[in-house]
């Protein structure tokens, strides 16, 4: 077992290291135009399924509160998985696919920023999610994986880890997303920490 640890650690770390070494640009970009749009008075929108949900919460919540700036303002970030109510009431009345989507329509406006996150870049959902933020205005980033999918082709800015492996693009995406939060902080509140 410790063996199969050591294993499972050493991928990761490889995927990650692989990763950033060609695209650490790509995420610092990624933070400029989400603090851009935060600085406008602009909000982030965050969607992805199952554990890009529980990814898109997590930043969400790093956003609003504080990540490691403390005593700074909140800052305006929704995950659009977060509401049953709503989310049910489209996926039972329009579909799933239209799920985050109608959010966008309802929450999202020109100056805002999309992430949209799918580990294989083909949920239905968020590419229904991204074409409606294009259509409104909004900057798409994508945190994907595998050749980035459907999403990748609706984005400003596309995040793609280099991976066939759910569990090590998720782990790549949590970490991106702890990067973005730090560099976001430091663009919008120099010296806060």
């Amino acid at each position: 077992m410790l063996d199969q640890i050591s294993s499972i650690v050493a991928d990761s770390l490889e995927v990650k290291q692989r990763y950033f070494a060609e695209h650490a640009a790509d995420v610092e970009r990624a933070a400029a135009l989400i603090a851009e749009a935060f600085g406008a008075g602009g909000k982030l929108l965050i969607c992805g399924n199952g554990g890009s949900a529980a990814d898109a919460q997590h930043i969400a919540g790093e956003f609003v509160n504080q990540f490691l700036c403390k005593d700074r303002r909140a800052l305006p970030a929704l995950a659009l998985s977060t509401d049953g109510g709503v989310l049910t009431c489209i996926a039972n009345d329009t579909g799933f696919e239209k799920v985050f989507a109608r959010q966008v329509e309802a929450f999202g406006g020109s100056g805002d920023v999309l992430l949209a996150i799918t580990t294989s870049g083909n949920s239905a959902n968020v590419v229904a999610a991204a074409e409606q933020a294009r259509a409104k205005g909004l900057r798409v980033v994508g945190l994907l994986g595998r050749d980035g999918g459907r999403v990748r082709g609706l984005c400003d800015l596309a995040l793609v880890v280099p991976s066939d492996d759910t569990q090590r693009i998720q782990e790549t995406h949590n970490l991106i997303g702890h990067i973005l939060c730090d560099l976001v902080e430091q663009m919008l509140f120099p010296g806060g920490r």
